[in-house]
């Protein structure tokens, strides 16, 4: 998969020139490299703030998954006087942010594919 890189829209592989924007996309011939979108976010920050800042839902902050990372940091804090809740969103951050790494969470928020 490549996109453009002005326009970050999807383009086939064979492309020569953005049908979007115009833009000459880069010719690898035989060697076609992965191109990420401008806006792609690193796969390998977001499963690292997960697994170390994932009680207050920092890597779903990261990636754009708001409603996810509200639920987590309201867990994380208010969650305190339950006791128990901190653990739970502890052990949520944890999950996910080794799904992140494996490559089970691929994309963001906005549905842009994560970068390695």
């Amino acid at each position: 998969m490549m996109y453009c890189t002005n326009c970050g829209e999807k383009l086939e592989e064979s492309t020569k020139v953005c049908p979007y924007c115009g833009t000459k996309t880069p010719n690898y011939g035989s060697t076609i490299q992965q191109q990420y979108h401008p806006m792609a976010k690193s796969k390998i920050a977001a499963g690292l703030l997960g697994i170390f800042l994932g009680t207050w839902g920092v890597h779903n902050f990261y990636l754009k998954r708001n409603s996810q990372a509200v639920a987590q940091l309201l867990l994380g804090t208010i969650g305190i006087f339950i006791i128990i809740g901190p653990v739970i969103s502890g052990i949520w951050g944890l999950i996910e942010g080794i799904f992140i790494l494996a490559g089970e969470i691929k994309e963001d928020g906005e549905g842009i594919p994560l970068r390695d």
